[in-house]
């Protein structure tokens, strides 16, 4: 069963525009993304903690998580070029979040039941591509059901439904502890309280996602056609092709930083970044040469033609989450070790450390739920680049304290600056980009923003080993203050971002 959750039928004609959205219809539209955080809460909080249990050294942790932006890379354009030309009777975007939940639900029960590091990495790499397949459609899904005045509110409904899945999944652990199942377990195996949240984690995955599914019907092409939206409901099939000159400039530095890697000794996880540089510049020269009209030259062609504030954010966008990245990977060790003095991770401090990251992340996601919607109203009264701005300001800010605080309970001060940031970092770009995206191509543009989400992750996977390893051995506090310079970064970056009125 479907339902409307417009005000009026969305195929009436004799309304102009789409219609804006009962605040139930925002509801609907918006309560998947519960599900999908909470998936993601669970990954940042307790993979390291996994990967620990099972052997893993702190300075290999970054490495591990290297399979997930891999393959994001590859789906998230991928992802959001199909959904941009999906018109069936299963809708436009559902097919894609569907199908993403049900094989993040399959990861989700697959990594904490095995012993072996390698088959966790390879869970780990499902759950990212699945959560990569399902969370951009619902990004542009969002762009679809809304009028655009209605998105900077519906982008916040959805940064609350993230802020609250990632306090439940945060949180989950310790809820089941207080529930007496045990938070400990052998070396080499995850604690059950571990195992049990990822459960309650792919069952809330599944069933979220379903009720957006079920309860919010897709808008058709003739509809959004009748809506005075015609550019939404096709996009043009023989539009020329742009083909970018700079394919050997890319495979050039690809092959530099390779011949660096075996030449000084590098870490030779940087291998990975450099195959990665060397594959894109080839892909960018054969496209060329070829003049092809396949859907990579149309997903290289419109990176080509990114629109210029799509541009001037992807920059502050990348250094964003190079801080992110650093914050979810090393926050367990950084705590565990400087605050709980634990290295041992059969142990009951070491475990308590863990637990205790969760309770962390849970508050910053619960103040960011509550900051998202202060933060429209700061917009309206400074702008949404500023906006944006005083939030990564604040994350730079929360990194700084991080390094130095040793109190378990005045981490939360540092966290709640965090969720400042991450309330901010969910909706203000978004709301920017769909003011100045063409709508007929709100999937694929999205998914090609959020590979300065995926190339942040591979580099920080890639490098932030080797960096840990030459710099600061047996000391991941340091990480913090590498996250404080880059976000303090993406703020001077969001200064060069002029957003364009009225599109």
């Amino acid at each position: 069963m479907t339902v409307t959750n417009n005000p009026g039928h969305p195929g009436n004609p004799a309304q102009p525009g789409k219609p804006a959205q009962s605040f139930w219809g925002l509801w609907n539209t918006s309560f998947g993304f519960f599900g999908i955080q909470l998936a993601f809460a669970l990954q940042n909080a307790n993979v390291s903690r996994i990967f620990q249990a099972l052997g893993s050294k702190v300075d290999d942790l970054a490495f591990l998580w290297i399979a997930g932006p891999v393959t994001g890379l590859i789906v998230q354009p991928l992802i959001g070029h199909w959904s941009d030309r999906t018109w069936g009777r299963f809708g436009r975007r559902r097919p894609y979040f569907v199908a993403g939940a049900v094989l993040a639900a399959l990861a989700l029960f697959g990594l904490p039941n095995t012993s072996l590091l390698l088959v966790a990495a390879l869970f780990l790499w499902l759950l990212d591509a699945s959560l990569n397949v399902a969370m951009e459609p619902f990004r542009a899904f969002v762009g679809d059901m809304t009028p655009p005045h209605q998105r900077a509110q519906g982008f916040a409904l959805q940064t609350w439904f993230i802020g609250a899945g990632a306090v439940l999944g945060s949180l989950a652990p310790i809820a089941f502890k207080a529930m007496g199942i045990a938070n400990t377990a052998p070396e080499g195996t995850i604690p059950p309280s571990v195992r049990y949240s990822f459960y309650l984690g792919a069952a809330a995955m599944v069933a979220a996602v379903a009720w957006t599914a079920w309860r919010v019907k897709e808008y058709s092409p003739g509809e959004l056609a009748a809506h005075g939206d015609p550019g939404h409901a096709a996009i043009p099939t023989h539009a020329p092709l742009v083909y970018p000159p700079r394919g050997p400039l890319w495979l050039a530095g690809g092959l530099v930083l390779l011949a660096l890697v075996a030449a000084l000794g590098l870490d030779q996880q940087l291998y990975v970044l450099g195959g990665g540089l060397v594959a894109f510049g080839l892909l960018q020269i054969v496209v060329r040469a070829r003049a092809s009209t396949g859907t990579l030259a149309q997903i290289v062609s419109d990176l080509a033609q990114m629109p210029r504030a799509m541009r001037q954010l992807a920059l502050a966008q990348f250094f964003t989450w190079v801080a992110l990245f650093i914050l979810w990977i090393y926050t367990t060790p950084v705590v565990t070790r400087e605050v709980f003095h634990a290295t041992d991770t059969s142990g009951g401090a070491y475990n308590a450390g863990a637990d205790w990251v969760g309770v962390m992340f849970a508050f910053y996601n619960g103040v960011a739920a509550l900051a998202a919607f202060a933060l429209p109203v700061l917009a309206r009264r400074i702008g949404n680049v500023r906006t944006h701005m005083v939030g990564l300001g604040a994350g730079a800010l929360a990194f700084l304290l991080l390094m130095v605080i040793r109190d378990q309970t005045l981490l939360l001060v540092p966290m709640a600056l965090v969720g400042v940031a991450w309330a901010s970092i969910l909706g203000m770009p978004y709301v920017i980009l769909t003011r100045v995206l063409p709508p007929a191509k709100f999937g694929i543009y999205i998914g090609l923003f959020n590979l300065f989400i995926v190339v942040p992750q591979l580099i920080v996977a890639t490098a932030m080993g080797g960096i840990m390893r030459s710099f600061f051995p047996g000391e991941p506090k340091w990480t913090m203050a590498v996250a404080a310079v880059v976000m303090a970064g993406a703020v001077l970056a969001m200064a060069r971002v002029r957003e364009e009125e009225g599109a």
